[in-house]
């Protein structure tokens, strides 16, 4: 797992999303396949917009509260803010590509 890869909490995630401009976030459970497939594509995110984006991930079991705030009822979720703001809500997998010309269009 890469290690620019953030890993989000209740207590942490207010602070990250108004804290950087452009925040992608993965909501995600271990138990959950499409998420494990979705998982090399946010590493490589993370480090492909390193200091031009954040790429987070929210573990869903571990925080059910914030899932619940973002009305998260399916997994993968992707969400993207962009000045604290969220402006994209995406459930399922999508290719690298798709998640590159979304951060691209938003930069």
């Amino acid at each position: 797992m890469s290690e620019k890869l953030v890993h989000a909490t209740e207590d942490s995630f207010d602070a990250l999303v108004s804290g950087h401009p452009l925040v992608l976030v993965d909501f995600w459970a271990s138990w959950c396949g499409p998420c494990r497939m979705l998982g090399p594509i946010m590493d490589e995110l993370a480090e492909k917009y390193e200091g031009r984006a954040v790429v987070a991930k929210v573990n869903t079991e571990e925080e059910p509260d914030l899932a619940a705030r973002f009305n998260v009822q399916s997994i993968p979720n992707v969400l993207l803010f962009k000045n604290g703001q969220m402006i994209e809500n995406e459930v399922g997998v999508r290719p690298l590509q798709h998640f590159e010309a979304l951060l691209d269009k938003n930069i």
